[in-house]
């Protein structure tokens, strides 16, 4: 038996923020990021209809980048301080995944981190409050989705949070608050999008429910991501769209090796001074963990159902792999995103020499496959890889090699 969960209701569609004023409650607390939602007048916007909806509210901002286990207990004490009943979090994945570990807190104050990171782990939710997501980005889906993801800075490792518990009650979706998307975030959360879909679709879990959601999501990237990117704002609009129908895909046929190294690449090498920001890893490794996987049978005709339905041509299934990559690269080239760590620079752009050095990286690779081989995305992947091979499968990524194993 298998199980398919999305929230309770999803408002989509321009306007649709207005759906705050419709919510039942006494206390709303509204997490937020670093600024744009303020500064795009959409948190005073939200703030209102909360206020037309009767409800006293207070504001966590703020909330950075990868957010901490110390940003998720903080905000957490901040709840249990002003017991809400609603938990509204707007912005990109950040705030979203950092509220979503937060009310978990909030409703069990003795979990622990560990206890939040095993797997489809957590006690029942909504005890206290229920979850509102909004979404300013078009790549995480984290409005629609099981998952959260936290940084431990001590350890230099993101963890994910993966439970139907946290799958938001309401999800707004309102392409008005993407307009004001900067180039580089629409092309890294573009090429996470894709991620979820490509890894949704070959998924050891997947099913005929997210099938369609994820072929659907390829075929509205593949047609507008760049256009999008480029300043086409029809083409945003149903980027918006297609990210969630993403979302809803892998949230529940899960993901793959991609996220498992994107996750644990991310933060490793912060102490040179930057991380390897999630959409920009996804885009870089997945090509690769394609070729990977291609030596599975059944992944393999899976992605060529993929190339397929974006009309990529080829005979054999093995023709239609290596075009499905040629293609993701060159969409990779458009969206000024590197090929590979080694040329991947602080700012997430393609430099000549990247920011992670060569002996760095080899002294942590060892280190970094055990942890993706952890990670919780690993299990539904189509091949399992042995040590051996994903730290292969990492140096594949750092040097941009051919995956011939």
């Amino acid at each position: 038996m298998s199980r398919f969960t999305l929230p309770r209701d999803l408002y989509h569609g321009k306007g649709a923020l207005e759906t705050l004023k419709t919510l039942k409650g006494k206390r709303a607390i509204v997490c937020v990021g670093g600024g744009s939602m303020k500064r795009g007048g959409f948190l005073d916007r939200a703030l209102a209809y909360l206020k037309e909806a009767g409800m006293e509210t207070k504001v966590i901002e703020g909330i950075e980048s990868d957010p901490s286990v110390e940003t998720v207990m903080n905000g957490a004490a901040v709840m249990q301080e002003f017991q809400p009943d609603w938990i509204v979090a707007m912005g990109g994945g950040s705030p979203i995944d950092a509220a979503k570990a937060m009310w978990i807190k909030y409703e069990y104050p003795e979990t622990t981190f560990a206890d939040m990171c095993k797997v489809f782990g957590l006690p029942k939710l909504r005890t206290k409050a229920r979850f509102c997501a909004i979404s300013s980005t078009s790549g995480t889906a984290t409005e629609v989705t099981a998952f959260s993801i936290i940084t431990d800075y001590q350890k230099g490792i993101k963890y994910p949070i993966a439970d139907f518990e946290i799958t938001p009650d309401i999800a707004i979706v309102d392409p008005d608050l993407v307009h004001t998307m900067p180039q580089k975030l629409t092309a890294h959360t573009g090429m996470d999008a894709m991620t979820h879909a490509i890894e949704a679709y070959v998924s050891t879990a997947h099913s005929a429910y997210a099938d369609a959601l994820a072929i659907h999501a390829i075929e509205l990237i593949q047609a507008n991501l760049v256009k999008s990117y480029n300043g086409d704002m029809e083409a945003r609009d149903i980027m918006h769209d297609a990210q969630c129908l993403a979302g809803m895909a892998f949230s529940n046929a899960l993901l793959g090796i991609v996220h498992s190294m994107a996750h644990k690449t991310g933060a490793a090498f912060a102490d040179y001074g930057a991380h390897i920001i999630h959409g920009a890893a996804n885009a870089m490794y997945l090509p690769k963990v394609i070729k990977f996987n291609s030596k599975d049978p059944a992944a393999l005709k899976r992605y060529g159902v993929i190339a397929d339905y974006m009309h990529l041509g080829g005979k054999s299934d093995e023709e239609k792999v290596d075009l499905l990559i040629a293609y993701l690269r060159k969409m990779n080239d458009d969206l000024n995103i590197p090929h590979s760590i080694n040329h991947y620079g602080p700012k997430g752009l393609p430099e000549e020499k990247g920011f992670v050095p060569e002996e760095v990286f080899l002294e942590r690779v060892e280190r970094i496959a055990a942890d993706a081989i952890l990670d919780a995305c690993t299990g539904s992947n189509p091949r399992q890889p042995s040590q051996e091979e994903m730290v292969k499968l990492l140096k594949c990524c750092y040097y941009d090699t051919e995956v011939d194993f």
